[in-house]
């Protein structure tokens, strides 16, 4: 049981004390003696604790009085020093304030009569001139009739606001009994007056020719606020001009219209609208300011719309421009249609169109057409077009220069090209020439592509005295067919004239034509003429195929090659030309012509940059193509007419080889070769009969093949029959397992490194790559014991790739090629 006076201490300390869980179990839980026993020790230790921390408390409270103390006497005199200062500001700062308030008020009262006076002066002076300019005006348009006078009078007149001009100040003091009227009434009825004169009189001087009173009364329009009239009449003046040169310009020309004629209207109609705005925007932009010229050329495009659109009705009306589209649309290139169908057996391919089948008839309808479309005619309408397109970008770029000119140095250095005016985009002229030059350049010109190459494959002539017989003096290479220099000369000429003209729209639609048409007809005619007619394939099994087949393929090899060689330098060549802004090269009289700068070429926007990616996707393109037949055509090559003969090749050169030669074997070999003369067992180790055997075998097979073959396809082929030779020797090597002993190991060696030098000579040096594999087995059946120890170490260390040998052969072949000699195993 719990004394009552122990309930009340446990109750306390509770109360006082922190969270129960802090002092063990809840006082109220406790059931014995011990546990009271701990309670009320822990309790006194609290309560000590508690007590030392007031007594700290009470020891610094006298430190705080102190402090509290020392408070409140800075505060008394604080208070003493605040009121010294409020008397000092009362007495002594206020009357000054005062005195500073009034004079600056004093000060602004007179600024403002100060400012009204100058306006009322300058309102006076400008009455004045107002009256002098009013009086010289009427003065100068009586008797003395002095337009120029008039003029800068009312020039004058109108510098002066026009506030004071309606003023009642200005009506009340410039009105004179000569000149009753209000300033504002007398001076548009001088400048109505003076306006009409100088038109009259300028439209007087035009009709004349008078060229020097039509500058005189066109810089007075400005002088009296009419710019848009004189600028009007101006234009008029111009256009007249314009039409009138054109008409000349027809006129000179009513009898023969033939070749460039029509070019060269076009061409003069854009010299002499660039020649006036050349000579005439100074005095356009001296006396009507900067930027005014641009409403002349407006009016300027107008006229040359009705006038360019009229060379190009006639032009096109001339030349059956519409006829003849509708015949090159009709063109059915039958033969390269026919080329594609699915030669019958027994028949050699499409004859070419001067052979006995086509003059005997069998060709008729190609004849036909032949005579339906004339391909010179097509050829001199389209260097038409290219002249009248590339006059119109001239013209175009001039203009866009004179109307888009940066202003300033800032503006000029985030310059990034011309940009095509509205009024020049918009144009009728511009509208018609789309529909007139530009669409039918683009049909024509694909075209006109298109029959080449199609022409070009029915004159294709092999090349000559071509033979798979070394000996035989073949000619120079590269032995192509004609058809690649004709094609690839044609695919110049066209980009050369699609570039001349300027256009976008022509880049855009004549490279992706000639990337199509080089793609299925160049292309697809060649893999044709693989898959039908010259395909290497034996008449017999295990044969070889016939000489002239072999030949002929090789030869449609070359010509991919050299076509792809062709498009690369056509491209790399416009692109050079676009790319450096002073190539020149020099002809046959000494003269320099130089390349226009791609940029020059297409100067608005990013058209420039539209044309570079377009002529590189044309070589990618064909690239792709043309060398993804090469690849498959090498295949054809190697598996038809090399893969055959590279197993008889080695067997012949190992024939009657002996690498497990005995002693006597050795002794009775040498005194075969050389009878009782002195010598050693190096002599018949160095016997090189296996590697001379060989090199007649490979030489026969590959250097016919290689000597008609480009340089580019003989590595493709060498490189693919070397691959396939490795594997063969491969595989000869491992066959001698067993039947090696020592000797014949390094015998071997030799040989395999005799095949190979005799393999890469003439070749790429890394083709010994090819090798790796058969050189280091016989590397590892020559290595003396300590060295393969070492390697067994440094593989089993993990060390193998360290020693600076990249090992082609795993450690378990490397003990197989161990294994082959005998007493080494």
């Amino acid at each position: 049981m719990t004394s009552p006076d122990e309930t009340g201490v446990l109750s306390n300390a509770q109360v006082t004390s922190k969270p129960t869980h802090k002092l063990g179990k809840n006082i109220h839980q406790i059931s014995t003696l011990a546990e009271v026993h701990s309670t009320l020790t822990r309790l006194s230790a609290r309560e000590a604790a508690i007590t030392s921390r007031l007594d700290a408390l009470l020891n610094t409270h006298h430190d705080l009085v102190r402090q509290l103390h020392r408070l409140d006497l800075l505060r008394a005199h604080l208070a003493s020093h605040a009121q010294n200062a409020r008397s000092i500001a009362q007495s002594s700062l206020a009357p000054a304030a005062s005195t500073a308030a009034r004079l600056s008020s004093a000060v602004a009262t007179l600024d403002t009569e100060q400012a009204a006076v100058r306006a009322t002066l300058r309102v006076v002076e400008q009455v004045v001139e107002l009256r002098a300019c009013v009086l010289g005006v009427v003065g100068c348009m009586g008797a003395p009739q002095d337009w120029e006078g008039a003029a800068s009078y009312l020039q004058r007149a109108r510098k002066i606001p026009d506030e004071v001009i309606r003023g009642a100040f200005a009506e009340m003091m410039v009105p004179t009994a000569e000149v009753p009227d209000s300033p504002s009434v007398t001076l548009d009825g001088a400048a109505e007056s003076l306006c009409a004169l100088f038109l009259k009189e300028f439209e007087r001087a035009a009709a004349s020719g008078d060229g020097s009173k039509v500058t005189r009364f066109f810089k007075l329009f400005p002088m009296i606020g009419r710019v848009d009239t004189g600028l009007e009449a101006y234009g008029r003046y111009v256009c007249h001009g314009v039409a009138a040169r054109a008409r000349n310009n027809l006129r000179e020309g009513s009898g023969r219209r033939e070749g460039l004629f029509y070019a060269n209207i076009l061409t003069r109609l854009f010299e002499h609208v660039a020649q006036i705005v050349d000579g005439h925007e100074p005095l356009v932009e001296r006396h009507y300011g900067a930027g005014m010229m641009i409403k002349v050329i407006e009016r300027l495009q107008v006229e040359a719309d009705v006038q360019g659109g009229l060379v190009l009705d006639t032009w096109g009306d001339e030349r059956s421009i519409e006829k003849k589209l509708t015949e090159v649309k009709s063109y059915a290139f039958s033969f390269l249609v026919q080329s594609f169908l699915s030669a019958p057996r027994g028949v050699g391919g499409t004859p070419r169109s001067m052979s006995p089948a086509v003059r005997d008839g069998s060709n008729g309808t190609q004849s036909q057409e032949d005579e339906g479309v004339d391909m010179k005619e097509v050829d001199g309408l389209l260097n038409e077009i290219a002249v009248m397109l590339g006059r119109w970008a001239l013209y175009t770029r001039f203009l866009a220069s004179k109307v888009t000119q940066p202003e300033d140095d800032a503006s000029l250095s985030n310059y990034k090209g011309l940009t095509l005016p509205t009024f020049l985009a918009n144009s009728t002229l511009n509208r018609k020439i789309v529909k007139g030059l530009i669409e039918p350049f683009n049909v024509m010109t694909t075209f006109y592509f298109r029959r080449s190459v199609e022409k070009s494959f029915q004159l294709d002539e092999p090349p000559p005295n071509l033979s798979l017989n070394p000996s035989k003096d073949i000619g120079n290479p590269p032995f192509i067919t004609s058809a690649v220099d004709d094609v690839m000369y044609i695919v110049s000429q066209v980009l050369h004239r699609s570039l001349s003209t300027s256009q976008r729209s022509v880049i855009s639609s004549v490279v992706p034509a000639i990337d199509r048409v080089l793609g299925s007809d160049f292309v697809g005619m060649t893999q044709r003429k693989m898959r039908d007619e010259c395909y290497p394939k034996a008449a017999i099994q295990g044969g070889l195929p016939p000489e002239d087949k072999i030949i002929q393929f090789l030869v449609l090899i070359n010509n991919l090659d050299v076509a792809t060689d062709y498009v690369q330098r056509i491209v790399r060549s416009k692109l050079d030309s676009g790319s450096s802004a002073t190539k020149h090269n020099s002809n046959t009289d000494g003269d320099t012509t130089t390349h226009p700068v791609l940029t020059d070429l297409f100067p608005f926007n990013n058209d420039a940059t539209f044309v570079e990616i377009s002529l590189k996707s044309l070589q990618s393109s064909f690239e792709n193509k043309a060398g993804e037949l090469v690849a498959e055509a090498i295949s054809v090559t190697f598996n038809q007419v090399m893969k055959p003969r590279i197993r008889p090749i080695l067997a012949e050169a190992f024939r009657d080889t002996n690498y497990n030669l005995s002693a006597e074997d050795l002794a009775e070999m040498k005194r075969e070769r050389e009878g009782d003369t002195a010598g050693g067992d190096d002599d018949v180790l160095n016997d090189e009969s296996v590697k001379q055997r060989f090199t007649r075998g490979w030489v026969a097979l590959s250097k016919p093949l290689r000597r008609i073959l480009t340089d580019k396809n003989g590595d493709r082929l060498i490189t693919t029959a070397v691959q396939h030779l490795s594997r063969a020797l491969e595989k000869r090597i491992w066959s001698y397992y067993g039947r090696i002993n020592e000797l014949g190991a390094v015998r071997m060696e030799r040989d395999i490194a005799g095949i190979v030098s005799a393999t890469v000579q003439g070749a790429r040096y890394g083709l010994r790559d090819s090798f790796s594999r058969c050189l280091q087995i016989t590397l590892v059946m020559n290595m003396e014991e300590d060295e393969w120890d070492e390697m067994i170490q440094a593989k089993d260390d993990g060390q193998d790739e360290e020693e600076g040998t990249v090992w082609y052969l795993d450690m378990e072949e490397r003990k197989r090629a161990r294994a082959m000699v005998k007493d080494k195993g």
